[in-house]
């Protein structure tokens, strides 16, 4: 029987291989790049290795304590810039390096030691894809402990919400590290849904309505998801909940982590798979071999990512994009010597930038 080419799909993000791709069922799943057997550990141990992962990597390179992922204001001195007329405060000035080097300074400060940082979690079905060396769910996970760990402190308090298949899980902000390895130790074993999401799911659009209505205090709001959900077919409109991240934004600091897979922008030559939507449980069978369609699924996929990306700027909320396939602690390193970059860059060359 002749094979033709289908058309790649429209929501190319999510889709899932369930056919014979090589080596996808052979890789090995572990956090932080460490050993390939750590997939093979209990639950604690897993974490202990993951603390330790984010602990000696992340804070021998983010020096300072209470320095959080994102500048912001605060009480803890970190040194002093020039004065910018119209957006700094006169009441910030630091007369002491004003008088030394004749120009006018303010003073710079961290993250506030009592700070709240809510969380919502993506756990739908499209989580749970990867062909890499950990899949999405898994990453999200590091990431949610790599801002618990660094934004930890005396005083600082964490809360969270997972989008879960049956509905919206919800865990109280509270502080210390127990608290945090009981919600990663939730994510860790939260059970595997398989290819379809239940009818009547919860939305990420509704979990970030829920999100406004818990996070009264002004604060650090993370948002770690591949932000594949209800994206319209008309590319000009904004997908649904890019107005409660935007309602999100106007009180607190927005943190938007995007958790993508290479097999999401490109298809290998692999001869004909099987593609799963894991959403709406749809398959589709499609013949790799054709160049003309992975060319069309890799700019369709461009496509998609670089609308989340614009949504997400347009929102007011600051993008963090890890990959499976990549080191996420160095793309978090790499992103937070960039935000303080930008914080004290002028403003002429800062390009609009949160």
């Amino acid at each position: 029987m002749t094979r033709r080419a289908v058309p790649a799909p429209t929501r190319p993000g999510p889709a899932a291989y369930a056919g014979t791709a090589p080596g996808a069922s052979a890789a090995r799943r572990h956090l932080g790049g460490a050993e390939p057997q750590l997939a093979d550990l209990a639950p604690d141990e897993r974490l202990r290795r993951l603390e330790l992962t984010v602990t000696r990597r992340l804070d021998g390179l983010l020096h300072g304590r209470y320095r959080g992922l994102l500048p912001g204001p605060g009480s803890e001195a970190a040194g002093s810039r020039e004065y910018r007329p119209g957006e700094d405060e006169v009441r910030r000035m630091d007369w002491a390096v004003t008088a030394r080097t004749t120009v006018p300074h303010v003073r710079e400060v961290d993250a506030d030691r009592e700070l709240t940082t809510w969380m919502l979690v993506d756990a739908s079905p499209s989580m749970e894809y990867g062909t890499s060396i950990l899949d999405k769910r898994e990453l999200a996970v590091a990431a949610v402990a790599c801002v618990g760990f660094l934004t930890a402190g005396v005083g600082n308090r964490l809360g969270a919400q997972v989008l879960a298949p049956d509905g919206l899980r919800r865990f109280p902000a509270r502080s210390g590290r127990t608290h945090l390895l009981g919600l990663l130790r939730a994510l860790l074993g939260a059970p595997r849904t398989g290819d379809r999401s239940e009818p009547g799911a919860t939305g990420l659009a509704d979990g970030l309505a829920g999100l406004q209505r818990v996070a009264t205090r002004r604060g650090l709001v993370v948002v770690v998801s591949d932000f594949l959900d209800e994206l319209p077919d008309d590319p000009d409109a904004p997908p649904p909940w890019a107005i409660a991240l935007r309602r999100l934004a106007v009180r607190h600091q927005v943190l938007a982590v995007e958790v993508t897979d290479p097999r999401e922008l490109e298809l290998p030559d692999v001869g004909l798979i099987t593609l799963v939507d894991p959403e709406s449980g749809r398959h589709r069978e499609v013949w790799t071999g054709d160049p003309a369609l992975r060319e069309r699924y890799a700019r369709a996929a461009a496509a998609q990512r670089d609308r989340v990306r614009r949504t997400l700027r347009r929102a007011g909320a600051t993008h963090l994009a890890l990959r499976t396939d990549r080191d996420w602690c160095a793309d978090v390193v790499r992103h937070v010597h960039e935000q303080r970059r930008l914080a004290t860059a002028p403003a002429a060359t800062r390009g609009g930038a949160a």
